[in-house]
């Protein structure tokens, strides 16, 4: 009769953690589809887009996800196969800086604008 429980409880625990893994990995295939862009529909994602493309994309994903890839590979995948372009959050690297430091640049640019015209006023 004990073996009989333990067997139950160990059933519970499988099946339990079975489920949690495929949870994670559905969240981790949906941050991951939000934040690829749809080469064929203009300013949408992966996750939102019906197309033909996109489809293909979720397919790819969540094989990748089966195979045990983490997030950063299946982008370094994906940004092999077709370009820095398809993901929304681009890595910093020498194509990029102008795209990470403009914002930066303005703000200050912006922010020694105003001290200047707030000097000339007192």
């Amino acid at each position: 009769m004990k073996i009989l429980k333990v067997f139950i409880i160990l059933f519970f625990v499988i099946s339990f953690s079975e489920l949690k893994s495929d949870e994670v990995n559905d969240i981790l295939k949906h941050k991951i589809l939000k934040n690829i862009r749809c080469l064929i529909c203009q300013g949408q994602s992966v996750y939102d887009s019906e197309s033909e493309f996109a489809s293909s994309i979720k397919l790819i994903v969540d094989r990748k996800i089966n195979e045990g890839l983490k997030e950063d590979s299946i982008y370094e995948f994906l940004r092999e196969k077709y370009g820095d372009w398809i993901v929304y959050d681009p890595q910093l690297n020498k194509n990029t800086y102008i795209l990470w430091l403009l914002p930066l640049l303005l703000f200050l640019l912006g922010g020694a604008i105003m001290k200047k015209k707030l000097k000339f006023r007192n």
